[in-house]
């Protein structure tokens, strides 16, 4: 095997996405043959040793994919300041898992686990802009205006102006609606961001797709592995098989 760029082959090897495989690198966790290494530098896993925090990348591993549905209380992520419960918990593989389309502590629904670290990349890399669907209930019921304003995209605290997103009432309950929201991006704690700061504050969040891939009937805390044709669908969706004919 020729060099390869190391965070590509710790992608590939399923230590996170490529963008994840370059913090780690940076902050000097990442060793070939023994060395700390730099970003950029390159290695051949045939001959050369490569390690992260110590554990060796294997290269030759079986591609994972699962589907969960995320109850509250749980990270997708560890957080050594949040000693919480985390997705991997909840499945109880050996093999870590990087979860795809992070949701936050209070939010539910679909996390798509893998060990395939080109595919995670894909889908959340945010030059990509891939699509990820969600039911919100506010607790306020919008108006037309309100239902514009976050379909154009909002400027947040910060500065930072959102993309335009699908936005369109469910049904209403009570004094509260049902929301499925549509969006292209996912900055941290965003769609309860963009609720707070048009007046519709966000109490609940149950993400139910990414790309093609649809919770279905999981229940919470349940997890299956991907068919076949969901994990082929996913990557023409993410452009990793039309990437490959065309290499």
């Amino acid at each position: 095997m020729a060099e390869e760029r190391v965070q590509k082959l710790l992608a590939a090897a399923g230590f996170g996405s490529r963008r994840a495989c370059e913090t780690f690198i940076e902050a000097g966790r990442v060793m070939v043959n023994g060395k700390v290494i730099h970003l950029g530098d390159k290695a051949d896993p045939a001959r050369d040793s490569i390690s992260l925090d110590g554990k060796l990348l294997h290269l030759k591993q079986e591609k994972i994919y699962i589907a969960l549905n995320k109850p509250k209380g749980y990270l997708s992520d560890i957080d050594e300041e949040h000693p919480k419960p985390t997705v991997n918990d909840l499945i109880g593989l050996k093999e870590p898992l990087f979860a795809v389309g992070r949701l936050d502590l209070d939010s539910e629904g679909l996390v798509l686990m893998t060990n395939d670290g080109e595919l995670a990349n894909r889908l959340t890399h945010p030059r990509y802009k891939h699509e990820k669907e969600y039911e919100v209930f506010v607790i306020k019921q919008p108006d037309a205006e309100q239902l514009a304003i976050w379909q154009r995209g909002v400027v947040l605290e910060d500065g930072y102006r959102t993309l335009p997103a699908k936005v369109e009432v469910m049904n209403n309950a009570g004094g509260g609606s049902w929301l499925r929201i549509t969006m292209r991006e996912g900055k941290k704690r965003q769609i309860r961001k963009t609720g707070s700061r048009i007046g519709l504050p966000v109490a609940q969040i149950k993400r139910v797709r990414i790309g093609t891939l649809k919770l279905g009937s999981l229940r919470l805390g349940e997890w299956r592995y991907l068919s076949p044709a969901e994990v082929k669908r996913l990557r023409e969706y993410a452009g990793l098989d039309k990437d490959e004919k065309t290499s």
